[in-house]
């Protein structure tokens, strides 16, 4: 399992919000490219960018902040927020992503997942977001009818390198992992899912490994590691373990 850290873009700097609501964010650093040296000194292999401006605009935002990040770590990086179209994903993978995050996109125009993923084979990711059950897109602004389950399983065949699974009511507010939904998840799919979303500490990377064997790829962690209370060195020595 990998454990990627998250640094979600406002403004500018690396911020986190609570269940995505961008009047509650707190600053953590000003400086991303400088938190991303700061997680590869740590030991983490990836990282994991929101451009969260983009998600609401639908546009990316905070482009620069993202090119200072790739271009100061050699850690493969996967970013998500505002790419709705192939020519941001031509651009971002052309400029040093890995992988890039389709979640508006795979509810809104999913021809352009299956078309982006026979363009970059094992570099498109889909995002899904779920509030209740229910997928949020726009932002999170706007909550759709769609299961989770139901969206996942449009593009099972498709060649989506990994599904990322965020519990919105859980996400920066410190209550856990929803482990049933995201193992519930797993066990349908023969796509890999990456949970993310209330992680607090070691314990939801216990639970998370456990269940390694049911398609779990990673978990995605932010305020936990920020304030202290994931220990990075802990965490990554138990998933290698």
């Amino acid at each position: 399992m990998i454990l990627f850290p998250a640094i979600d873009l406002k403004d500018g700097a690396c911020v986190r919000l609570v269940r995505g609501e961008m009047d509650q964010a707190t600053t953590f650093n000003d400086n991303p490219a400088a938190q991303a040296r700061d997680f590869a000194a740590a030991g983490f292999e990836w990282i994991h960018i929101v451009d969260l401006n983009g998600a609401f605009a639908g546009v990316p935002v905070n482009g620069d902040a993202v090119a200072a990040i790739v271009a100061a770590v050699d850690l493969p990086v996967q970013l998500g927020g505002g790419i709705r179209d192939m020519e941001t994903i031509d651009h971002w993978l052309g400029a040093g992503v890995q992988r890039v995050i389709l979640g508006t996109a795979a509810i809104k125009d999913p021809d352009l997942v299956r078309a982006a993923c026979d363009k970059y084979p094992g570099r498109i990711v889909v995002g899904i977001d779920a509030r209740g059950g229910r997928v949020a897109v726009e932002g999170w602004a706007e909550t759709s009818d769609t299961r989770a389950l139901d969206l996942a399983m449009r593009f099972e065949n498709d060649g989506v390198a990994a599904i990322v699974y965020t519990d919105i009511d859980r996400d920066g507010a410190m209550q856990g992992v929803n482990i049933d939904a995201t193992v519930d998840l797993a066990f349908a799919l023969t796509t890999p899912v990456i949970a993310s979303g209330g992680v607090r500490g070691i314990s939801d990377i216990v639970d998370l490994k456990s269940h390694e064997g049911a398609g779990i790829e990673g978990v995605i962690s932010g305020r936990a590691i920020y304030d202290g209370r994931l220990d990075a060195t802990e965490a990554l020595a138990l998933l290698k373990g």
